[in-house]
């Protein structure tokens, strides 16, 4: 062993303890290590920085900010009503959820995949008022297991079929890799849905139920061309509920109706009167296409800047707005701005809202032209709750960003363009259409995975370059020597999802590919069970948030630490070994 390769393993020791361990942030562990190995020597000083341009990174940076393209377009809020119930059970949902990844991942990149998935699994485990982290590392997994059934699933599917079309003259098809990934993924999918989930720590912190939250009295207005038009208020009940928001009248011609107003058949311009969350009451506009409580003005607002935000504030005492009205100050034409709700410790306001008089301990809930929220606050002499991020679902563009995933996700799939290209464009397009503004575009990235991420890779080149994964393979061929069919296809197994736990599951393909190859040609055997040993394999990193993409989207979002992960992926890597090798003997026998 030369004394690179020394200071390599050492570093990814030290690495993996001091993760483990949990003391210091991943992030600044990571980055650490690169520092450490650039001063060591082992990572050349002009490729410290490589790692934050390679596609990997760039494609968990630019799949986060599609996601919540896809979020603001409304297309979440669209699979969520129609395939979601908050209501199911954890389990159930995580099979549902599941299955639906593992299918789309069979035949679209795994990464976009979890990109259109992972907010509705977020959204879902806010309305049940849970944890996304029970839930999100289960939808990885899923995700990851479904791209082992198909050639275009997953890339180290791709690279085996390449290498063996290079060896042998014939490279795979299709579905020549189901067989083997089917019975991986169907086995993985029951565990993790029945058992998996059960091993993942408990975590409070997270997107999910927001308890300190306030609901607030708000309405709605029935626009011109809405489909709810002739329909009583009783039948918008069932998507009220589902969307966790509560109905409380209706207001007509500036008169509320109480007794008679369940059974009355909406007009446009009537006005509901709701209770709710305010992500619920987007949600619930969203899903029916109503417009805001001060419908006239709606287009004005849009016109006035890059769309619209919501904030929430707090009146103290002596705020301009304590003690009036929201029309009679006149919010809307001084300062383009709607009062879209008011909440008031649990006590019921039985006026329209623009016209109750504002108290001091009042939340206000308000609908103004993005970035003039500041202003805005400061001129009612208000006080701004924490930010939460709320946006205004634009549900006229569903369907527009829709379609621009899916011409993304369908140009990399048939290998068109690269997918960090194809997800490039997908985010242009989103900003040039508004679906998320220019003003937002670097927010929704978690920058703190960007560069564990930018970090690692760096490592991992340096590991391969030093000489490390040959050291690794070599001594695998001579463990091997003597030992039955079943024993040599169980030791490349665990020694390629070891290596892909740590690099990247496309470079562990790389080398252990050709290894597989040698070994069968040592046993004088058929190549296929072994390079079928080393796609599942490489695919199967499940111990760490580097392994893969996936594993590294849903670290910030669920809250994760990194010891967190091999809980539940140590059992699973070790089931997927245990139904794949009599999975390959039966269908790519020796």
């Amino acid at each position: 062993m030369t004394q690179d390769q020394i200071i390599i393993f050492a570093l990814f020791g030290l690495v993996f303890g001091l993760l483990l361990w949990g003391r210091f942030r991943y992030d600044i562990v990571a980055f650490g290590a690169l520092m450490a190995g650039v001063v060591l020597g082992v990572v050349p000083a002009d490729e410290a920085f490589a790692g934050f341009g390679h596609p990997a990174t760039l494609v968990v940076a630019l799949v986060l900010v599609v996601s919540a393209g896809l979020v603001r377009s409304g297309a979440v809020f669209l699979i969520t009503r129609t395939l979601v119930d908050s209501t199911r059970g954890l389990a159930s949902h995580i099979a549902l959820m599941g299955g639906i990844g593992a299918v789309l991942s069979a035949f679209m990149n795994n990464v976009a995949a979890l990109a259109l998935l992972m907010p509705v699994d977020i959204q879902t485990a806010r309305k049940a008022g849970r944890s996304p982290a029970m839930s999100l590392m289960p939808l990885s997994f899923a995700t990851i297991l479904g791209g082992m059934v198909t050639l275009i699933g997953t890339p180290p599917n791709i690279i085996i079929a390449s290498i063996r079309q290079q060896t042998m003259g014939d490279s795979y098809r299709m579905f020549d890799f189901a067989p083997v990934g089917g019975v991986a993924a169907l086995a993985g999918l029951a565990f993790v849905a029945l058992v998996g989930w059960r091993l993942i720590p408990a975590r409070d912190s997270g997107p999910g139920g927001d308890e300190a939250a306030s609901a607030y009295v708000a309405e709605l207005t029935v626009p011109e061309d809405s489909k709810q038009i002739g329909k009583r208020l009783a039948e918008l009940e069932e998507t009220a509920v589902k969307t966790d928001v509560a109905l409380l009248g209706l207001i007509r011609d500036g008169k509320r109706l109480y007794g008679r107003a369940r059974r009355s058949q909406l007009r446009a311009g009537d006005t509901l009167v709701l209770e709710a969350l305010p992500e619920a009451l987007d949600e619930f506009r969203s899903a029916l296409d109503l417009g805001f409580s001060d419908s006239q003005r709606e287009d004005r607002l849009k016109a006035a800047g890059e769309g619209l935000e919501i904030i929430e504030v707090v009146v103290p005492e002596g705020a301009r707005i304590a003690g009036r009205t929201a029309q009679g100050l006149g919010l809307n034409w001084r300062q383009n701005t709607v009062l879209m709700g008011i909440s008031r410790q649990g006590a019921r306001i039985n006026r329209a809202v623009r016209q109750t008089d504002v108290l001091p301990g009042d939340l206000l809930l308000l609908l103004c032209p993005r970035e003039t929220g500041a202003h805005v606050t400061e001129w009612l002499g208000c006080l701004p709750l924490a930010t939460r991020g709320l946006s205004v679902t634009q549900n006229d563009k569903t369907w527009l960003a829709i379609g621009l995933f899916a011409a993304g996700v369908l140009a990399a799939s048939i290998g068109l363009i690269d997918l960090p290209i194809a997800l490039g464009l997908v985010v242009i397009g989103f900003v040039l259409t508004k679906i998320v503004p220019v003003a937002e575009l670097y927010t929704h990235i978690e920058w703190p995975v960007v560069v564990l991420l930018g970090s690692m890779i760096p490592l991992g080149l340096a590991l391969e370059s030093s000489g490390g994964t040959e050291l690794i393979a070599g001594t695998l061929v001579g463990l091997t020597d003597g030992l039955p069919a079943w024993a040599i296809l169980t030791v490349l197994m665990v020694v390629t999802m070891t290596l892909s736990d740590v690099l990247n599951n496309t470079a562990t393909t790389i080398v252990a590919a050709p290894v597989g190859i040698q070994m069968a040609n040592a046993l004088d055997v058929s190549p296929d069970p072994f390079l079928m040993a080393v796609a599942v394999a490489a695919s199967a990193a499940f111990l760490t948030p580097i392994g893969h993409k996936n594993n590294t989207l849903i670290l910030g979002p669920g809250g994760y630490r990194f010891g967190d992960y091999w809980r539940m992926g140590l059992p699973l890597e070790l089931l997927i070994i245990a139904t794949s090798i009599p999975a390959i003997l039966v269908f790519w026998p020796l």
